[in-house]
């Protein structure tokens, strides 16, 4: 996956973000800090902590505790200087930031220490109608390099800040294809799920994964339900209420006013989500606000589902309209509820083809290695600017004579 490089010094890369409990932001970190160990390099993380710091360190990457979630304008000068020891002290050739706060005082340091910056613009962020709030938001275009997650959120970058496109890189989040891959040996666990969710064995089910939050559009999807014309379907809302309980109570009452009862259900997440995924009869991402990317279209290709999801934000790159999914448009009930009824009536035959072209596209396009070879090659163009021509090095003289 990485070439070898013409440098002595194997690089240190340090990423920064707030914390390390649950989220894309903290897998891709997670991600690219085995990216980073597998290339022989050495990978560094800042942040406040949490459950996933046991993954980073089993990779044998490094984890430094620091209060990065602070908006205090104090106490992220205090990280600033908290920073450029860490650099110091552990040689680091790249910054890499991947969230607002911590991104300033990353910034910072690296101004102090003339240390290479990295930003990942994860989202469109709100407020920049504000100019104070949209200050606070262009750090992240402060990097060398600036990736986006997305065409869509490259597309925001150039229409919302000053910056020059040729430091803009493209990287399309990734999921692990080895993990969501339709193995048969996942159907054990999937029936555990399946009995602890209570669902039926005669009905084809319909898995919807995501936080329970009004703009992800569980209201859309259930009013959709309501209007097929038949009951031969379970829906499974699968998540946890992300500190909004009454928001979940909302759905739980609006699915029996429905008359959804008996054929909807809102369930826990689990960590067992491919599990999940080899339940489903089709997936449904119906979000009323543009995703930056989602991994649930891309998780339920790799795992040859067939996808229903809203046609806008990254949803639009990630899913071949007609041919490894559906695209509908935001909060059209009627339009989604069409669509899934066609989508429950293929046959075993056609879906098998809808499988094989959803897997396939994932794969060819959107797996976490991918991802991870990708940010690398950013590295290595601030590392080595001058042997770096696109995705290949140019042989040094030495190499030339050999």
């Amino acid at each position: 996956m990485v070439n070898v490089f013409p440098q002595n010094k194997q690089p240190v890369i340090l990423q920064v973000l707030p914390e390390l409990r649950a989220g894309g932001v903290e897998r891709g970190t997670i991600e690219m800090a085995q990216a980073i160990q597998a290339a022989g390099w050495q990978a560094i993380v800042a942040s406040e902590g949490g459950a996933m710091v046991s993954q980073l360190t089993h990779l044998g990457a490094k984890h430094i505790t620091l209060p990065l979630k602070t908006k205090n304008p104090i106490k992220m000068r205090a990280n600033a200087h908290a920073l450029a020891r860490v650099i110091k002290e552990h040689g680091v050739d790249i910054v890499h930031a991947r969230s607002r706060a911590p991104a300033w005082s990353a910034f910072w340091a690296t101004q102090k220490t003339r240390t290479r910056f990295v930003t990942t613009f994860h989202g469109t962020y709100s407020g920049n109608e504000n100019k104070w709030k949209h200050r606070y938001n262009s750090v992240m275009v402060k990097g060398d390099l600036v990736i986006a997650v997305s065409d869509f959120i490259s597309e925001h970058i150039r229409a919302n800040y000053d910056v020059s496109p040729s430091k803009l890189r493209t990287i399309h989040r990734g999921v692990d294809t080895a993990k969501f891959h339709p193995e048969p040996s996942l159907g054990r666990r999937s029936e555990e799920l399946a009995k602890s969710w209570r669902i039926p064995d005669d009905k084809p089910i319909i898995l919807m994964p995501g936080r329970i939050t009004r703009w992800k559009g569980q209201e859309v999807l259930l009013r959709a339900l309501s209007r097929l014309p038949h009951r031969e379907f379970f829906c499974v809302l699968l998540g946890d209420d992300a500190g909004h309980p009454g928001y979940r109570k909302e759905l739980e009452d609006f699915i029996v006013k429905l008359g959804l009862g008996e054929n909807a259900r809102i369930a826990p997440n689990t960590p067992y989500i491919a599990d999940a995924y080899m339940l489903a009869h089709l997936v449904v991402a119906p979000s009323i606000e543009p995703e930056a990317f989602g991994r649930i279209p891309v998780e339920a290709q790799a795992m040859g589902k067939p996808i229903i999801a809203t046609d806008h934000g990254g949803f639009k790159e990630t899913i071949i309209n007609g041919e490894t999914g559906w695209l509908v448009p935001a909060g059209d009930v009627d339009a989604l509820a069409s669509t899934i009824d066609f989508a429950l009536g293929l046959g075993e035959e056609e879906l098998v083809h809808w499988g094989i072209r959803a897997r396939q596209h994932a794969v060819d396009y959107f797996s976490s290695d991918l991802m991870k070879h990708k940010t690398i090659n950013v590295y290595s163009e601030l590392l080595w600017p001058q042997q770096y021509r696109g995705d290949v090095f140019r042989e040094t003289d030495e190499e030339q004579s050999a």
